[in-house]
């Protein structure tokens, strides 16, 4: 049975968390979920699909001992960098190992020869293979994982729409005029962008009252041995379809797996994605089920749920499915604002609170 202590203090500081470019992001809202929370009694959280970290570092800036989980290996990362890292930054010493090359190493040229005109320039996949090479020969893995963190996040500024979804580095590099997307951040060259992201996530990283880590797994497999569990599964928007984050990242993903991507590339796809996973979160057949099962899971524990006003199952139906477990069910509505990358002004962020 988890622990319950009395909540400490809130003090909830979002403009220290460093910038993202990832689709979903929860930076924006993470002090009204984190308020949304004080009047419950907990210490221990987990935070069960970690994506950027902004929960988990408003939590850990909150006080408690919480533990960031991800599925996908580049958000792992992440949470190392920002949560369970505690005051390991990037030197100038250790910036000029990732920036260039060391004489008599040998370089792979993976990135160059294998996405030739399809993401970055020629130059641009070169040095992607260098830096790469060089963070992965890094002894300390919490500079390890800040340094991934500014080469994800690096990466992200220089494409269109943030994401991986299919090609287009012809959208960057046309001479032509342009009413989206900004030309002078995508042509910024990699080093710059990697040390700016390497300052911000220096500036990030503090030191809590509680211990604090991050975990690779999926949700189904973690020991259910926490206060509270807070759950912010891929949606399904009212049409069915899904967010399918390893698909949209693969890149970063590939990255992370660098020895074996070439094993992993699914070479029928124009832009070379990863091979297809099976997701059950993100299905119309599956999710509900995927709900009831980490519902059951957790069932000792606070359960929080953040979702959309327009999702699958609807939210009537997912308040069901927690009541099964818990005897109260409470529904907060958050301020009305956009979803990072979102086009949609109407979808309204959702809290779902489970208690005994």
């Amino acid at each position: 049975m988890p622990t319950m202590q009395q909540p400490l203090l809130f003090d909830v500081r979002p403009s220290t968390f460093p910038r993202t470019r990832y689709q979903g992001s929860k930076r924006k809202l993470a002090s009204f979920i984190v308020d949304a929370l004080q009047d419950l009694k907990f210490t221990t959280v987990l935070d069960a699909f970690g994506g950027t970290g902004a929960v988990s570092y408003a939590l850990k800036q909150a006080g408690k001992a919480v533990t960031y989980n991800d599925v996908l290996s580049f958000n792992h990362q992440v949470g190392l960098a920002l949560v369970e890292n505690e005051g390991v930054t990037l030197d100038e010493h250790d910036l000029a190992d990732i920036l260039h090359e060391h004489p008599g190493l040998n370089y792979p040229d993976f990135i160059e020869r294998t996405f030739e005109g399809i993401y970055f320039t020629t130059e641009e996949n070169g040095w992607l293979d260098m830096a790469v090479t060089n963070i992965r020969a890094m002894p300390c893995r919490f500079k390890r994982a800040v340094a991934w963190f500014a080469l994800f996040q690096s990466a992200l500024a220089k494409r269109p729409y943030n994401l991986f979804h299919r090609g287009n580095l012809n959208m960057r590099t046309a001479n032509v005029k342009r009413s989206f997307g900004n030309k002078t951040c995508w042509d910024r060259g990699f080093e710059e962008h990697f040390r700016a992201f390497a300052e911000e996530a220096g500036g990030a990283v503090f030191s809590s009252c509680e211990p604090c880590v991050a975990t690779c797994q999926d949700v189904l497999e973690i020991e259910p041995v926490f206060d509270l569990v807070y759950l912010d599964p891929p949606y399904l928007n009212a049409a069915g379809v899904g967010v399918d984050y390893r698909d949209f990242y693969h890149f970063l993903e590939g990255i992370m797996n660098y020895d074996v991507w070439p094993q992993q590339l699914d070479r029928s796809s124009k832009h070379l994605r990863l091979k297809t996973r099976e997701n059950g979160w993100c299905s119309h057949r599956t999710n509900r089920e995927m709900f009831r099962r980490a519902f059951q899971r957790f069932r000792e524990s606070i359960i929080v749920v953040s979702y959309r006003s327009d999702g699958i199952p609807p939210i009537d139906d997912l308040s069901r499915l927690l009541r099964e477990v818990k005897r109260r069910v409470r529904i907060v509505e958050a301020p009305s604002r956009p979803y990072a990358l979102s086009i949609r002004r109407t979808t309204q962020e959702v809290l779902l609170i489970g208690t005994d």
